[in-house]
């Protein structure tokens, strides 16, 4: 059976709301029907639903199922409940973080039953985590909006999309409740590296382009390409471009997927900024804070390094 990705299991997602068969998503994603009709057959809620975070969580533990755990001693308990509290990292970012260190550590796998055990009995470690140890599905997208001069990113450079080189970007914004107040989001796709403002004048296209051009200004030398969706607030996208002599491309309309890495990180941020919170109990400083922890959490796609790390060696060493 073929692995998929994180990002595939988004695909499937969006297929199925979209009314596609099995067979039409394995063609699509060109895997074998086999793979379709499992995944969604094993990763199915009683009522047919299916959530590919939860789906790919629970891949990620059967990987590891047959593994011998260490003994799990006190020191460990300790170094987990820190990590755990105090910088909100996952199991799985624990367990890399260990591996790439030389700490003797247990499996991500009897990390999270450790955490589940202690949520039983009354303990509070599942409100640290990003998931708390559920999931939700996500809702669907806005309505499509009309943006002069886009370039589609079907005409983006295949460079791009291997997440090979340094300085392609993903924006995004998320909004606060009632749809009042906004926080812009850039993530540096080959670091994941997060940059996270709060927009003062809301989902205004001039505002969030002034914005976006002071945040990555300092770094234009990193800046080859920025990738959004069809969101109205992207409709000075000319100007960002121009300012910092960078591409611009747009995703298709409701292809979350295609910005997986900006969807994913948006969810890292709603471990601390909840969905519906309002956005004015949020200070700048408290943003920027956000951004610092998100930043240095080892990452498994960066065989557990960090973003700070990984960017920052980028700009020095111009990888």
């Amino acid at each position: 059976m073929k692995h998929l990705t994180l990002e595939q299991r988004y695909a499937i997602k969006a297929y199925l709301d979209c009314g596609k068969t099995k067979s039409e998503i394995a063609r699509a994603l060109k895997v074998h029907k086999s793979t379709i009709y499992r995944e969604i057959s094993r990763n199915s809620s009683k009522r047919g639903a299916y959530n590919p975070d939860s789906a790919n969580e629970l891949a990620e533990e059967r990987k590891e199922r047959f593994c011998q755990n260490r003994r799990f001693d006190t020191s460990m308990q300790v170094k987990i409940d820190n990590w755990i509290k105090e910088e909100q990292w996952s199991p799985e970012q624990i367990k890399g973080h260990c591996d790439r260190n030389g700490i003797e550590m247990v499996s991500h796998e009897r990390i999270y039953q450790y955490i589940r055990a202690d949520k039983q009995a009354g303990g509070e470690l599942h409100k640290h985590m990003r998931h708390k140890l559920k999931h939700r599905n996500r809702p669907v997208g806005g309505k499509r909006v009309v943006i002069k001069n886009k370039v589609s990113i079907d005409d983006r450079p295949a460079v791009i999309n291997n997440k090979e080189r340094f300085g392609d970007w993903e924006i995004d914004l998320i909004v606060g409740r009632n749809n009042k107040g906004a926080m812009v989001t850039l993530v540096e796709r080959k670091t994941s590296m997060i940059l996270i403002r709060k927009l003062e004048d809301g989902k205004d296209a001039d505002g969030l382009a002034n914005t976006v051009i002071r945040m990555l200004l300092p770094y234009k030398n990193s800046v080859k390409s920025i990738t959004s969706d069809n969101g109205s607030e992207f409709a000075r996208h000319e100007k960002i471009a121009k300012k910092l002599q960078a591409d611009f491309y747009f995703a298709h309309p409701y292809s979350s997927w295609e910005r997986g890495l900006s969807e994913y990180s948006n969810k890292l941020i709603r471990q601390y900024i909840p969905k519906k919170s309002n956005f004015d109990t949020f200070d700048s400083d408290f943003v920027k804070q956000v951004q610092h922890k998100i930043n240095r959490r080892p990452r498994k796609t960066l065989h557990f390094s960090t973003p700070k790390t990984e960017f920052f060696n980028c700009v020095a060493f111009a990888c």
